[in-house]
């Protein structure tokens, strides 16, 4: 197959490794920087160029590894290989529900998904009602575009809480306010799903002192035996997003797991390390089955 590899940086660990395996099992596999990339649109003839005008054409499927920062441009881009008929390991309006945490969290709520408690509004005049909201102190505020755990704060006390909610408003900033699983202890679940099978999990161990349990923040992660429930839940909370890949984050409370994030572009490193499962290779295999 001739794949592209879709992503901002090509010596990212996770990138290396999809290349690796791509490679390895005989495949046509090259990295395209998504920023550098620019579109036709016209009526039977939409095109993809990119690295001063080379056409992109030929292409039996693409990987899209999207950073945060590059969301909407990246999902243009992926939208146009989709209208060209080229497959895509997740899709572009897949992205971009995934990438909005709310939005996520609504979806999943609707379907019965198990998500902590979450309050959002605009007005800081409703700061005090979205904090009762999720049942007030201890709990967790989170910017709606951050990621590998920052903008997320733990706020002890409703005051504290106030002041946290109406610091992020003042910079014009979209917020969510969450019940803070205090079982959960800092600790975190990582599944890895391709298709309709969790291939690895991880659980993540926050540093002392420390709530997020982000392997970039220095958690500490280890191999973990999940339940059938947790294993379902990710399952389904993959296929309810529209991914193909994803990496879905939960914690354990005394009222069964509950989805916290399901990130589109899932990094590699830390769970290949953690369980000596070759993440990489499945994706490739997933694309060759399709």
């Amino acid at each position: 197959m001739k794949i592209i590899l879709l992503a901002s940086n090509p010596n990212l660990y996770s990138n290396r490794r999809i290349i690796e395996a791509g490679t390895r099992r005989g495949h046509d596999i090259k990295f395209i920087n998504v920023g550098e990339c620019f579109i036709k649109v016209a009526t039977k003839s939409s095109e993809i160029f990119f690295d001063e005008g080379k056409k992109i054409e030929n292409v039996d499927c693409v990987i899209p590894r999207i950073k945060p920062a590059m969301t909407f441009y990246a999902s243009v881009i992926i939208r146009q290989f989709e209208t060209m008929g080229i497959k895509c390991l997740n899709a572009s309006d897949a992205i971009t529900k995934s990438r909005d945490k709310l939005c996520t969290l609504q979806i999943l709520a609707q379907h019965g998904i198990g998500v902590p408690v979450t309050s959002f509004a605009n007005s800081s005049y409703e700061t005090k009602d979205i904090i009762k909201l999720v049942g007030s102190a201890p709990l967790v505020v989170k910017l709606l575009e951050g990621t590998k755990g920052v903008g997320v704060v733990l706020a002890e006390t409703n005051k504290a809480a106030e002041s946290v909610i109406n610091a992020f408003r003042s910079l014009k900033a979209d917020i969510l306010a969450q019940q803070y699983i205090k079982e959960s202890k800092g600790h975190d679940i990582r599944c890895f799903v391709i298709g309709n099978k969790v291939v690895a999990s991880m659980q993540r161990e926050a540093q002392e002192g420390e709530f997020r349990a982000n392997i970039h923040l220095g958690a500490k992660a280890r191999a973990v035996e999940i339940t059938d429930e947790e294993y379902q839940m990710a399952i389904d909370a993959t296929r309810i997003m529209g991914l193909d890949v994803a990496g879905v984050d939960m914690v354990r409370s005394v009222n069964g797991p509950k989805i916290l994030e399901v990130n589109s572009s899932p990094g590699l490193e830390g769970i290949e390390g953690s369980t000596g499962v070759d993440i990489a290779s499945k994706m490739i295999e997933f694309l060759e089955r399709r």
